[in-house]
């Protein structure tokens, strides 16, 4: 073996070490600038579901295919769940609103009205309605601290009036602050009517392909008073009859229920749970409301609540809504 000189070392490792060098990168090429935006982009965290989307999911993995419809209502999709009636002659189709947190298979009023119905010649159209943004918790304004105390006290005319321009502009960034916070849970209130709207757009459309011959609208809880007020705002010719049942208007209604319902010209039914007497307050207000107006369409029917019997109170709620939408002819 030839012997190499001490000063060729360095060159000798330098050459030996570059080839490797050279090879690990040809092996693992750097990401072009396409390729890392797009890495990127895929890392970032995607937005969390609706809670409405959520339970809509799990309501498609137990509800029988068949009778799930996605309908489309602007750029958004949802779940609604149809049922037809159960007669080669139905007498039209009921489309079910839910209250806040309810799903469209809720377990009270929801779930057995849209499974009961069809037995009564009614088809049945159960909505998903989207979470109210509007709801959400503003965020917090936190008061301006007041500037803290130096060591100079030698004036106490100084030391109380220095305050004095710092408590007068927190006042008014406060001021300015509530200001925007009012109006843009305005407009957020608004952006939830136009959602839900749609919504109700999307499930009449549906019905009228489904040949509805008769179109009636039924709410429950806060799902009673978007019901009432999508009827005042539109007029939708299409709707003939409107349910309200255990009505409740939202912390974001306006105007409320007691305004809204004497204004409507289509048949309208009230059932309301006696037993509470938050609910009997707010029933007698519209039906007084109704009456100032001389509204012939409006009736009031009471329930009463069966706690621990959900099974008889819900037989109660279909047995009185069937009545009301198809009444029997008096036997003389």
């Amino acid at each position: 073996m030839p012997l190499v000189h001490r000063s060729a070392l360095p060159a000798l490792c330098l050459s030996l070490i570059l080839p490797c060098a050279f090879s690990v990168e040809a092996a693992d090429p750097q990401p072009t600038p396409a390729e890392q935006a797009a890495a990127e982009k895929s890392a970032e965290r995607q937005p969390l579901l609706e809670r409405s989307q959520e339970d809509a999911a799990a309501l498609e993995r137990v509800v029988p295919t068949g009778e799930q419809q996605s309908l489309q209502a602007g750029s958004e999709s949802f779940l609604a769940l149809w049922k037809p009636a159960n007669t080669s002659d139905p007498k039209g189709a009921v489309i079910i609103i839910p209250g806040a947190g309810e799903t469209a298979d809720w377990p009270q009023a929801i779930g057995p009205l849209r499974n009961r119905l069809p037995d009564a010649d009614w088809s049945s159209l159960s909505l998903t309605l989207p979470d109210l943004q509007s709801d959400a918790a503003q965020p917090r304004i936190v008061e301006a601290e007041p500037a803290p105390a130096t060591a100079d006290t030698s004036s106490k005319d100084a030391a109380t009036a220095a305050p004095k321009p710092i408590e007068q502009a927190a006042g008014g960034e406060a001021e300015i602050a509530d200001r925007a916070v009012v109006e843009s849970s305005e407009e957020q209130a608004k952006a939830d009517a136009e959602r839900i709207f749609a919504r109700i757009d999307a499930a009449v459309t549906y019905a009228q392909q489904q040949n509805a011959r008769s179109i009636v609208l039924l709410g429950h809880g806060s799902g009673a008073y978007w019901a009432t007020r999508y009827l005042s705002e539109k007029q939708p010719p299409e709707i003939q009859k409107l349910v309200l049942v255990a009505a409740q208007t939202p912390s974001i209604g306006k105007p409320g229920l007691a305004e809204l319902t004497p204004t409507l010209k289509l048949a309208t039914a009230d059932f309301f749970y006696k037993d509470n007497a938050q609910a009997r307050k707010s029933a007698l207000e519209r039906l007084q409301a109704s009456k100032r107006l001389k509204n012939a369409n409006f009736t009031q029917i009471s329930l009463n609540a069966l706690p621990g019997n959900s099974t008889a109170e819900n037989e109660q709620l279909f047995r009185r809504v069937r009545g009301w939408l198809s009444p029997q002819p008096s036997q003389d």
